[in-house]
This record gives C-alpha cells, sequence and structure tokens, in this order.
C-alpha cells in the first residue's frame, strides 16, 4: 500500500541577520523542518501570500517595522503560530509580546535545541488547537449573545456579520469559557488552557488575555456581562452558547 510521504514542517524566519538566517535554516533542516529566511516586514509578506507557513520565527527589533508591528499584522490576518526573538528579557517586553498575540518568546543569545524544543511545543499546541476545535460541542459554530464562534475557522463575528481577529491564545481562552459557562474558573486553569503548557506563565499574563478578549467582544471592564471577575477566585462566562 502506497502512503503519500508528509510534508515537513514550514517556518519562516524573519530577522535581518543574515547569519540567523542561514544558521537556523541549517539547523532546523536537521530536525526535518523547512525554514525560509527574510530580512523584513515587505520579504515577510510576500514569502506570506506564496508559501503556506506553519510558524513565523520574529525578531522583535528589526529596523524600519517593528516585530511587535508585525506580529499584530499576523495576527489580524492568519493564524500561524509566532515565536518572537529577542535580546530583552523585561517582563514589559514579553507582556507586549503576548498583548499583539505572539505564541512564545526566546531571548537572544538562546540554545538552539531550546528553540527547536519551543518550535515543538509551539506547534502541538496549535495542532490541539484544531482538534480541539474541531471537536467542540454544538458543530462548527458556537453562539452566545451577538457573538458567533467558528471554531473551524477561528472566526469570531459580531451581530453584523463583522470578523473579529483573534489571537492563538484569546481563542484558546474564548473556547475555554464557552466549554465551561456559569463556572468559576481559576487562574491556573485559565493559564494552562490558554497558553498550554511549557510555557514561561505568569499572574498578569492572564489578567491581560482576559482584557485583551473583553476588549474585543465590547465587554465594559466596569460592568461586565460576559466575563465577569470573581475577586480572589478567577473569573466566570456568564452566557451559556447555543449549541
Amino acid at each position: 500500500m502506497d502512503f503519500a510521504p508528509s510534508l515537513p514542517t514550514r517556518l519562516l524566519v524573519v530577522d535581518d541577520d543574515p547569519q540567523i538566517r542561514t544558521m537556523l535554516a541549517g539547523y532546523l533542516s536537521t530536525f526535518g523542518m523547512q525554514a525560509d529566511g527574510v530580512e523584513g516586514g515587505a520579504q515577510m509578506r510576500r514569502a506570506m501570500a506564496a508559501g503556506d507557513y506553519d510558524l513565523v520565527i520574529l525578531d522583535l527589533s528589526l529596523p524600519g517595522e517593528s516585530g511587535l508591528d508585525l506580529c499584530r499584522e499576523l495576527r489580524a490576518q492568519t493564524d500561524v503560530a509566532v515565536i518572537m526573538l529577542t535580546a530583552r528579557a523585561e517582563l514589559a517586553d514579553r507582556v507586549v509580546g503576548l498583548e499583539v498575540g505572539a505564541d512564545d518568546y526566546v531571548t537572544k543569545p538562546f540554545e538552539m535545541r531550546e528553540l527547536v524544543a519551543r518550535i515543538h511545543t509551539v506547534l502541538r499546541r496549535s495542532r490541539g488547537d484544531a482538534r480541539r476545535a474541531a471537536a467542540a460541542p454544538g458543530g462548527h459554530e458556537l453562539r452566545f449573545g451577538d457573538w458567533r464562534l467558528n471554531t473551524m475557522l477561528r472566526q469570531l463575528v459580531d451581530g453584523d456579520d463583522v470578523v473579529v481577529p483573534l489571537s492563538n491564545a484569546e481563542f484558546r481562552l474564548l473556547l475555554t469559557f464557552i466549554e465551561h459557562p456559569n463556572r468559576v474558573l481559576d487562574r491556573e486553569l485559565l493559564i494552562n488552557q490558554a497558553r498550554g503548557r511549557g510555557l514561561d506563565v505568569f499572574d498578569r499574563s492572564i489578567d491581560l488575555l482576559v482584557s485583551r478578549l473583553r476588549q474585543k467582544l465590547r465587554d465594559d471592564p466596569r460592568d461586565p456581562a460576559l466575563i465577569r471577575t470573581v475577586r480572589g477566585e478567577g473569573y466566570v462566562f456568564t452566557t451559556t452558547p447555543e449549541r
């Protein structure tokens, strides 16, 4: 019996340093990954339009358009996984990266094996998201209030049929709330479900994610109707979706 060969994992490395691009492409190929390298935003857009990539490795400190701007653009247009490379390790940089939708961070200088491990973790989590979305109760579309969440397309749609883009973490967080309506969910559970295991996470990250999700859902943080804070315990999704 003939089997079609599995396609290699395709990565796009966006870094203005040609040595880093060449080094990463060569090393990742030894793990069965195909890595293409580009130096900036214009080249990234051409590559994304021409190819189907599983993950983007994106340098934070690019000349011209910053890595944060490019990550924000990717999140608005695709659900491709993103790992950011940065020479900065401050908490503020990780928070900003989370805000724009990065799936993980690797700080320069980094061990190549660590990067490979993080790539595998992010891809495994992304593929698990696809299986989880396909198995979501109520078919591929879940309705709550004036909103619809298409779990296959990973799209949030408002009452005027306008698509509101979600980052990977925002999608996982919203799906977790929908799967557990009217129950208080503590921060540890939400971190594990929304961010996945194996990441350097912190309490503020989930609070920030909830804040971002409330903004997307136009849920007044002073008097939220969908995601309420339970002081000292966590959060509760107060609407039961139509399944």
